[in-house]
């Protein structure tokens, strides 16, 4: 039966997108366990969201269609990370370059574990090795975005079913991602007792937040500033696609660029100031909120539930493999101290789904300790770049083991 379809106009959208992040957060005050295990207010009302509209789509009664979706994506995405960028001043990036390198090597080696993991047990319970190759490193630390590159190839080689399988775990890693990361950065301050000694100057930065007022002429500042990064951001990638046309490097990383240039050029200068670069923190915020809400209200749930079995219990020891590597890898080797703890929940992030994920809790969990700005730095830069182009690699390594295994 054929499923009628709602088109839901572009400002509707924005208007369902904004609601639920206030249920999510209404409902984050109403259960304090939500509060708790650090779950974002735009997962708990995107997820609920999502959930509605599975039940709508599997009795029959509607499906939704997003107008200008991914426009809308496209823009808070590269806002945000153009926020990012300029959050990057020049101490800031002297003090992260070891730790690029380090979480660099942890990145691919996740992506490495996660497709041996997928090819190993899939092909042990039956499945088409290319197949199964789609509940790896694809998906999960590519996201939708690699499931829908490599999928369609895997496809063409000889992988029946690929692109299905590579969206539905894309879609089940985003969900998951968004779920546990909370709970396991609490775990670890909790645990290694890290938040000691940040109390104090939490509460003073809240302190000072309630007695701070509000700036109109710092935000219009910052909005405008954002916009013309996002502008340089795009013409830097004009630039790349001439000059070095075999490198793939997304629109969002050449935003973060033009964010890290134009802080770089403010602090030269002296045009800075603490107000200004809060102001700039709040609308990434503002528009990584956006941006979780919309991609999960939009999200196909009914996707998942055709996974068989083995594909299921691929997944599923996926999120242990996520939990242990973080939890002993990642942690100890960044430092074992509250910034790694916040770097951990990053990589659970885009390790299952996608950087905004990694963004979303990390918000989370440091809203409800302390923040950092060493995390902040370096889980975009290697989440949303660098390890677009190790995984790729990775990928199109087990590909051809995997394609092997056919014959």
């Amino acid at each position: 039966m054929e499923v009628p379809v709602i088109k839901i106009n572009m400002f509707i959208m924005m208007g369902i997108v904004v609601a639920v992040i206030y249920f999510g957060q209404w409902l984050r005050n109403k259960l304090s366990v939500l509060k708790k295990y650090c779950i974002p207010s735009a997962v708990v009302g995107g997820t609920l969201f999502a959930i509605l509209t599975c039940v709508l789509y599997m009795t029959g009664i509607c499906q939704f269609e997003w107008e200008n979706q991914s426009i809308m994506n496209n823009f808070f995405y590269n806002i945000f990370f153009a926020a990012s960028g300029m959050a990057a001043s020049l101490a800031l990036l002297k003090k992260g370059g070891k730790l690029v390198l380090i979480f660099t090597g942890l990145a691919w080696l996740l992506a490495i574990l996660q497709n041996a993991l997928a090819l190993g047990v899939g092909t042990a319970m039956g499945m088409n090795p290319l197949t199964a190759l789609m509940a790896g490193s694809t998906p999960l630390t590519g996201g939708h975005g690699n499931a829908a590159s490599f999928g369609p190839i895997a496809a063409e080689m000889g992988g029946t079913g690929a692109v299905e399988v590579a969206v539905a775990a894309a879609t089940f890693g985003l969900i998951s991602g968004c779920l546990i990361g909370g709970p396991i950065g609490r775990s670890i301050i909790r645990k290694k007792h890290l938040d000691q000694g940040y109390q104090e100057d939490r509460e003073e930065t809240l302190a000072e937040k309630a007695a701070h007022l509000f700036n109109g002429t710092e935000c219009r500042n910052a909005w405008f500033m954002l916009i013309v990064a996002c502008g340089i951001g795009q013409i830097l990638l004009e630039i790349r696609k001439i000059v070095l046309p075999g490198l793939n490097m997304p629109i969002h990383v050449m935003c973060m660029l033009a964010g890290i240039i134009i802080r770089l050029i403010m602090d030269k200068t002296g045009k800075g100031n603490d107000e200004f670069y809060e102001v700039i923190d709040n609308v990434g915020e503002i528009s990584l909120a956006l941006f979780v809400s919309l991609s999960i209200i939009t999200m196909k749930l009914w996707q998942l539930i055709d996974l068989a079995l083995p594909l299921l219990t691929i997944l599923f020891l996926q999120l242990v493999l996520i939990y242990l590597f973080v939890r002993f890898i990642t942690f100890n080797a960044c430092g074992r101290d509250y910034d790694a703890a916040i770097i951990a929940v990053g990589h659970t992030g885009f390790g299952l789904g996608a950087v905004p994920v990694s963004m979303a809790t990390m918000t989370s969990v440091c809203d409800q300790y302390y923040y950092s700005k060493l995390a902040y730095f370096v889980v975009p830069l290697i989440g949303g770049f660098i390890s677009n182009i190790t995984n790729a690699a990775t990928i199109t390594f087990f590909m051809n083991i995997a394609q092997g295994m056919l014959h």
